[in-house]
């Protein structure tokens, strides 16, 4: 009994921590919006104990900051940290890509590549339609995925949080500004998969220069 209630729990904290992740994503948590242990465990009508640690994993991943004797405050990313994301994020992605072009996806893993082709197209149909949850939703798909052929899950993971981060600062300046909606969503998703299937290292490249300078160009002129 006791070890299918600590599943159970764990269960209930990474679901409290993916809706609350969403929340944030969604722009229904602004950034500097605080929150207590016990508001968030009334809402979702749940104990305080699985609150409390998606809080702290939250955190962890810098979605969150710890307030001393007031719960948590939804993080406030400055440009600055924005430029900082870009970079780190640029060094996981050429790595990633210059690994994969030099080996080669492998016929195993034509499948998932099915599944990234699909995530590409959902995410260019949503910049087209300028659904930005959705996007973010197929975006964070897409380079979870995408990342998930080199075979390494710390990768995979470190890069998943960084691209989290950075979607938490673009959402409120994007809501804020329908231009931005229509100038700052980056939409070559499709063209980075197949160029990668192709095996071309300079397209790869290419592309993911023109990524990284659409993003520190949007965010400088923020």
């Amino acid at each position: 009994m006791s070890g299918s209630g600590a599943v159970t729990r764990n269960t209930l904290r990474q679901q409290i921590a993916d809706a609350l992740r969403d929340e944030v994503l969604a722009g229904r948590l602004p950034p500097g919006t605080e929150f207590s242990v016990r508001q968030i465990a009334e809402q979702y009508e749940v104990s305080a104990t699985p609150v409390r640690e998606a809080l702290v994993d939250l955190s962890a991943q810098g979605l969150l900051e710890s307030v001393q004797h007031r719960g948590f405050r939804v993080r406030v990313f400055s440009v600055a940290d924005f430029v900082e994301m870009i970079e780190a994020r640029s060094l996981v992605v050429d790595g990633i890509f210059r690994k994969l072009v030099e080996r080669g996806v492998s016929p195993g893993a034509s499948e998932m590549l099915v599944s990234v082709r699909r995530r590409a197209e959902e995410a260019r149909r949503a910049v087209r339609s300028g659904s930005l949850e959705v996007l973010i939703g197929y975006d964070l798909r897409f380079w979870r995925e995408l990342s998930g052929l080199v075979g390494n899950p710390y990768i995979s993971d470190f890069l998943h949080r960084i691209r989290v981060q950075c979607w938490a600062f673009a959402v409120p300046h994007l809501q804020r500004d329908p231009q931005l909606m229509r100038d700052g969503l980056w939409d070559g998703h499709r063209e980075l998969v197949e160029a990668v299937t192709r095996a071309e290292p300079e397209e790869v490249r290419r592309l993911v220069q023109a990524y990284n300078r659409h993003a520190l160009d949007w965010a400088g002129g923020l």
